[in-house]
Formats: structure tokens, C-alpha cells, sequence
């Protein structure tokens, strides 16, 4: 056909989409402005999720074949592994030699993710960080369940939830994020006073989900 079924505009870019293997009406869209949102394509004039953390353009996105997470390779030379319904990532990776990450795939069994980027390189990277390789012995097996369950049983305190979020980040990409959230403090400020001093009802926010999508054409 030579129009399209659906169409919606966003104010930028949009570098890459992947669809979700288990919902296959669902599909995540890696953006110019460092976010990736996920859609349904039923209803494309609001996103169902957006999901941070990067701090310049994402470049690729590529979801595991379990459709649970996906991966994305960024302009800020990281690579980061997002659950498909969470805001922010669960693992990070990046070296002092890897430069900007134009593409990233997902092994067939979901195990480990490929990266390629402008150094030249592929880089394989194991998809669970902690996972150990080779054989494990019973004992060995019995223990990591162990860990993994008394985790998930304190994860609701603060400090075991610190703990388990914590990741090094490059200096850069450091000192970006922190910057980042400054501007984002700014406008939330100088709109809660552009409320407080204007009209009831005059002044309205929109949420993010909808805040980057200019129109839908169907």
C-alpha cells in the first residue's frame, strides 16, 4: 500500500524501533532526545511507557526473545538493559575504549547482547551481569537462589533498594545526568510558579507520555 495505516509525528527524531516478540502489537521506539517510549500501535497518542536514563540520542534498541527486556546502544558509549514495563535501567555496561554504539542485538536464547561501535569492535556482553558461566554445581546453584530470594523479600527498604540500583557510570555521562535532572528541576519549578500566578485552569501540563508527540494522522 502506498499510505500508511497509522501515522503520528513526534518533535524528535526517532533513531530505531523494535517490535515486542511476545506482544506484537507493542513496540519500543529509541529517540533522538535520550528516551525510548513504548507504544501500542492501537493508540499512538500517548506512550505506555517512557523509559530514561540514557543522556544523549539513543542510536539502537533490540528487544530479548522473551519480549521482558530490551537493550539499547547510546551516543554516550553505554549500552543499557531495561525491564520492557520499567522507566529506568537495571544494567549498565561500558568501557574506557568503546566509543559511540550505533547497533545492538539480542542472542537467539536471550543469553547475551552484541554491540557494535564506531571503535571498530563487537563487543559481547553477557545479558544478566552476575550470571556465572560454565557448570554450576548444585551447592553453587542452591546458593544464588538463596541470595536471589532474600533480595526479593527485603527489596521493598530503602538501603537494599539503593544497593541493588547502584551502578558506576562514566564521568561524562555522570556529570550529564546530573546536569540533566538541574534543567529538569528548573521547568518543573518555573511551571508550578507559572501555575500558581496565572488563572485556575489557564495553565496545563501535559505528562511526558504525551508531551513529545505533536499529532497523530490516521
Amino acid at each position: 500500500m502506498a499510505s500508511p495505516v497509522r501515522k503520528m509525528m513526534m518533535e524528535t527524531k526517532t533513531n530505531s524501533i523494535s517490535w515486542n516478540p511476545m506482544e506484537p502489537l507493542n513496540f519500543t521506539a529509541a529517540n533522538e532526545d535520550g528516551n525510548c517510549y513504548s507504544y501500542d500501535a492501537r493508540k499512538l497518542d500517548e506512550a505506555k511507557c517512557v523509559h530514561k536514563d540514557h543522556v544523549f540520542p539513543v542510536l539502537d534498541i533490540d528487544y530479548s526473545p522473551t519480549g521482558r527486556e530490551f537493550v539499547t546502544g547510546s551516543y554516550d558509549r553505554t549500552l543499557r538493559l531495561f525491564p520492557y514495563n520499567g522507566g529506568h535501567s537495571k544494567e549498565i555496561y561500558h568501557t574506557k575504549r568503546m566509543q559511540r554504539v550505533f547497533c545492538v542485538k539480542f542472542s537467539g536464547d536471550g543469553s547475551y547482547v552484541i554491540s557494535g561501535s564506531d571503535d571498530t569492535n563487537l563487543r559481547l556482553w553477557k545479558a544478566k551481569a552476575s550470571e556465572q558461566l560454565g557448570v554450576i554445581l548444585p551447592r553453587e546453584q542452591k546458593k544464588h537462589d538463596y541470595y536471589e530470594a532474600i533480595k526479593k523479600r527485603y527489596k521493598h527498604l530503602p538501603d537494599i533498594k539503593r544497593i541493588d540500583r547502584h551502578r558506576h557510570l562514566p564521568k561524562p555521562v555522570y556529570k550529564a545526568a546530573a546536569e540533566a535532572r538541574i534543567r529538569a528541576d528548573f521547568k518543573r519549578r518555573k511551571e508550578q510558579r507559572r501555575k500558581a500566578h496565572s488563572a485556575p485552569g489557564s495553565v496545563t501540563t501535559q505528562p511526558l507520555r504525551k508531551k513529545r508527540i505533536i499529532s497523530e494522522v490516521e
